[in-house]
Protein backbone atom coordinates (compact mmCIF):
# COMPACT_ATOMS: atom_id res chain seq x y z
CA UNK A 1 0.00 0.00 0.00
CA UNK A 2 1.15 3.40 -0.23
CA UNK A 3 1.97 5.76 2.62
CA UNK A 4 1.56 9.57 2.51
CA UNK A 5 2.80 11.95 5.07
CA UNK A 6 2.50 15.62 6.01
CA UNK A 7 3.27 17.36 9.40
CA UNK A 8 2.01 20.16 10.83
CA UNK A 9 1.31 21.95 14.54
CA UNK A 10 -1.68 22.02 16.39
CA UNK A 11 -3.20 25.84 15.75
CA UNK A 12 -4.89 27.39 19.09
CA UNK A 13 -8.16 27.17 16.03
CA UNK A 14 -7.68 23.67 16.04
CA UNK A 15 -8.78 22.78 20.05
CA UNK A 16 -11.56 23.28 22.24
CA UNK A 17 -11.85 25.44 25.66
CA UNK A 18 -9.50 23.25 27.26
CA UNK A 19 -6.82 23.48 24.85
CA UNK A 20 -6.73 20.28 23.36
CA UNK A 21 -7.17 19.39 19.89
CA UNK A 22 -10.87 19.50 19.00
CA UNK A 23 -11.96 15.78 17.67
CA UNK A 24 -12.27 17.57 14.15
CA UNK A 25 -9.38 18.74 13.51
CA UNK A 26 -7.85 15.20 13.01
CA UNK A 27 -10.14 15.03 10.05
CA UNK A 28 -9.52 17.67 8.39
CA UNK A 29 -5.57 17.07 9.10
CA UNK A 30 -6.24 13.41 7.48
CA UNK A 31 -8.17 15.48 4.12
CA UNK A 32 -5.13 18.40 3.78
CA UNK A 33 -2.70 15.38 3.41
CA UNK A 34 -5.27 13.49 0.92
CA UNK A 35 -5.60 16.91 -1.59
CA UNK A 36 -1.92 17.42 -1.03
CA UNK A 37 -1.15 14.13 -2.07
CA UNK A 38 -4.03 14.71 -5.16
CA UNK A 39 -2.68 18.46 -6.12
CA UNK A 40 0.86 16.34 -6.12
CA UNK A 41 -0.09 13.89 -8.73
CA UNK A 42 -2.37 15.89 -11.08
CA UNK A 43 -1.96 20.12 -9.92
CA UNK A 44 -5.27 21.01 -11.44
CA UNK A 45 -7.06 18.32 -9.93
CA UNK A 46 -10.97 19.40 -8.69
CA UNK A 47 -10.57 18.45 -5.40
CA UNK A 48 -14.36 18.48 -5.15
CA UNK A 49 -14.48 15.43 -7.11
CA UNK A 50 -13.56 13.07 -4.42
CA UNK A 51 -16.74 13.38 -1.74
CA UNK A 52 -16.01 11.36 0.86
CA UNK A 53 -18.60 8.11 1.45
CA UNK A 54 -17.82 6.94 5.16
CA UNK A 55 -15.31 7.92 7.82
CA UNK A 56 -14.74 6.75 11.66
CA UNK A 57 -11.85 8.11 14.04
CA UNK A 58 -10.87 6.36 17.44
CA UNK A 59 -8.85 8.71 19.75
CA UNK A 60 -5.50 7.46 21.91
CA UNK A 61 -4.34 10.56 23.43
CA UNK A 62 -4.89 14.65 23.37
CA UNK A 63 -2.16 16.75 21.38
CA UNK A 64 -2.17 20.35 23.02
CA UNK A 65 -2.00 23.89 21.03
CA UNK A 66 1.60 24.40 19.58
CA UNK A 67 1.94 20.71 19.50
CA UNK A 68 3.46 18.59 16.30
CA UNK A 69 2.13 16.20 14.73
CA UNK A 70 2.42 13.54 11.27
CA UNK A 71 -0.48 12.58 9.46
CA UNK A 72 0.16 9.16 7.98
CA UNK A 73 -2.09 8.44 5.07
CA UNK A 74 -2.39 4.67 3.90
CA UNK A 75 -4.22 3.76 0.42
CA UNK A 76 -5.71 0.56 1.63
CA UNK A 77 -7.93 0.18 -1.30
CA UNK A 78 -8.33 1.68 -4.78
CA UNK A 79 -11.92 0.60 -6.94
CA UNK A 80 -13.12 1.56 -9.91
CA UNK A 81 -14.35 4.34 -8.67
CA UNK A 82 -13.82 4.77 -5.33
CA UNK A 83 -10.50 4.78 -2.97
CA UNK A 84 -10.43 3.55 0.83
CA UNK A 85 -7.97 5.22 3.08
CA UNK A 86 -6.41 4.47 6.55
CA UNK A 87 -4.61 6.96 8.63
CA UNK A 88 -2.92 7.61 11.91
CA UNK A 89 -2.31 11.22 13.65
CA UNK A 90 0.69 10.71 15.59
CA UNK A 91 2.31 12.97 17.75
CA UNK A 92 5.17 13.31 20.16
CA UNK A 93 3.96 10.63 22.40
CA UNK A 94 3.06 7.70 19.50
CA UNK A 95 -0.46 7.41 17.77
CA UNK A 96 -2.93 10.02 19.35
CA UNK A 97 -5.93 9.19 16.68
CA UNK A 98 -6.38 6.03 14.00
CA UNK A 99 -9.47 6.90 11.47
CA UNK A 100 -10.01 5.66 8.08
CA UNK A 101 -12.25 6.99 4.88
CA UNK A 102 -13.69 6.37 1.55
CA UNK A 103 -14.32 8.37 -0.66
CA UNK A 104 -15.85 8.12 -4.38
CA UNK A 105 -14.46 10.08 -7.71
CA UNK A 106 -17.69 11.93 -9.22
CA UNK A 107 -17.76 13.13 -12.89
CA UNK A 108 -19.07 16.13 -14.18
CA UNK A 109 -22.71 14.96 -13.75
CA UNK A 110 -22.16 13.98 -9.97
CA UNK A 111 -22.25 10.38 -10.64
CA UNK A 112 -19.66 7.82 -9.71
CA UNK A 113 -16.31 7.98 -12.17
CA UNK A 114 -13.39 5.91 -13.21
CA UNK A 115 -10.73 7.05 -10.94
CA UNK A 116 -8.31 8.91 -13.32
CA UNK A 117 -5.39 6.60 -14.27
CA UNK A 118 -2.54 8.84 -13.35
CA UNK A 119 -3.54 8.99 -10.14
CA UNK A 120 -4.29 5.46 -9.83
CA UNK A 121 -1.52 4.77 -11.21
CA UNK A 122 0.50 7.16 -8.35
CA UNK A 123 -1.19 5.09 -5.62
CA UNK A 124 0.25 1.89 -6.17
CA UNK A 125 2.84 0.79 -3.25
CA UNK A 126 5.24 3.35 -2.66
CA UNK A 127 6.36 5.67 0.62
CA UNK A 128 6.45 9.43 -0.31
CA UNK A 129 6.01 12.34 1.93
CA UNK A 130 3.66 15.16 0.88
CA UNK A 131 4.54 18.87 1.59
Amino acid sequence: MSVYTASGIVAWSDTDASGRYHYTAAYRWAENTEHALYREVIPDIDIGRFPRRATAASYHQPLMAGAEYTVSLEVEHVGNSSITYTWDVIGPNGVCVRGEHSVVHVGADGRPATVPQTLRERLAPTTAEVS
